[in-house]
């Protein structure tokens, strides 16, 4: 599995904007076939900044990916978008397949 974690400072006055498009992103990714996951939160931390988490099945598929119409479409508009360079976590791990459980929390009855 590939997983990526992206924080993403989007400009105060284009934070509508972004959630709109970072929406239609969000289903467009998470319907293509190698796929896991792709989920955008709000930052507790900065309410201007974005945290994006996404799965990929394997490298095969990341690359996949950012070559569909989509993808280069959403660099184009991120660009317009972002107060700063995003940053970015980037880790392959093949052994890995999606998420588990958390051992250490669980609902109480």
């Amino acid at each position: 599995m590939i997983l990526i974690v992206i924080k993403m400072p989007v400009r105060p006055d284009r934070i509508d904007e972004f959630r709109t498009h970072a929406d239609e992103y969000a289903r467009a990714v998470n319907a293509e076939e190698g796929s896991l996951f792709f989920e955008w939160s709000r930052s507790v931390e900065d309410p201007n900044t974005f945290v994006c988490i996404e799965g990929f099945r394997d490298s095969e598929a990341g690359a996949s990916h950012v070559a569909t119409p989509h993808a280069k479409a959403a660099f184009d508009w991120m660009s317009d978008l972002v107060a700063e360079q995003p940053q970015i976590i980037y880790i392959d791990a093949p052994e890995v397949s999606g998420f588990g459980p958390m051992g250490e929390v669980k609902p109480r009855s």
